[in-house]
């Protein structure tokens, strides 16, 4: 167990567990510790933002295990502090059993599990695992994503011209005539793309494209 003013970076995935019961918090920590889960642990949802605003997260393996009520701020306004911050670790929440409706709105909001107070050692376990491939899944996307801008970024003016035009389906001699050039040269430039962006074929040219574009407005 780290506590929360820990920041040494780790390349082993780190559970952050946010809780204002201590006693929860302890055996929460303790439990992960036997089964060698690197965890943090944060007594308020404010203590856990500012230490996610002072180290960068979203490019460490790991998850969030969030209570859902705790005092100055719940956790439900602390996924919505999150997900401004574009937040990619997967979220669990601990529940009271009055407050499985406010679970079920959270999961609707992104939130990839919620477990219920009393629970069992193993189903903790087994949801921060399952966050955890998760977190493998999205920061491989995120290294994807960000190699492809860097290759968006390499691109000349035509070229970016003409790949907007294939991520729109347009046909080369479609294109050679919207952007007034002959369909040898439109081809030259497609070619010049293609292995510029690294595709292997144009269903993964639009699908590496399309995966970066939906990444700026999340």
């Amino acid at each position: 167990m780290k506590d929360s003013a820990s920041s040494d970076a780790s390349p082993r995935p780190i559970v952050h567990l946010v809780d204002d019961d201590e006693a929860v918090l302890d055996s929460m920590a303790l439990l992960l510790d036997s089964v060698g889960i690197d965890n943090c642990v944060y007594p308020n949802a404010i203590e856990f933002l500012s230490a996610f605003d002072n180290a960068d997260f979203n490019h460490n393996l790991g998850c969030i295990v969030l209570d859902i009520r705790m005092p100055i701020m719940s956790g439900i306004e602390c996924q919505h502090k999150l997900k401004e911050r574009k937040c990619l670790l997967p979220l669990i929440f601990v529940t009271g059993h009055g407050d499985i409706p406010l679970a079920v709105q959270a999961m609707k909001n992104g939130a990839l599990e919620f477990i219920q107070k009393p629970f069992r050692e193993q189903v903790l376990i087994e949801a921060v695992q399952q966050a955890l491939t998760t977190s493998k899944l999205n920061h491989h996307k995120m290294i994807n994503i960000e190699l492809t801008q860097q290759r968006l970024a390499m691109l000349t003016t035509r070229e970016k011209q003409v790949l907007a035009a294939i991520v729109d389906g347009k046909v080369n001699k479609v294109i050679a005539n919207e952007i007034h050039l002959s369909q040898r040269t439109v081809e030259i430039h497609r070619a010049r793309v293609m292995d510029k962006m690294a595709a292997s074929s144009l269903a993964h040219l639009i699908k590496m494209v399309l995966d970066a574009k939906k990444s700026t407005q999340i």
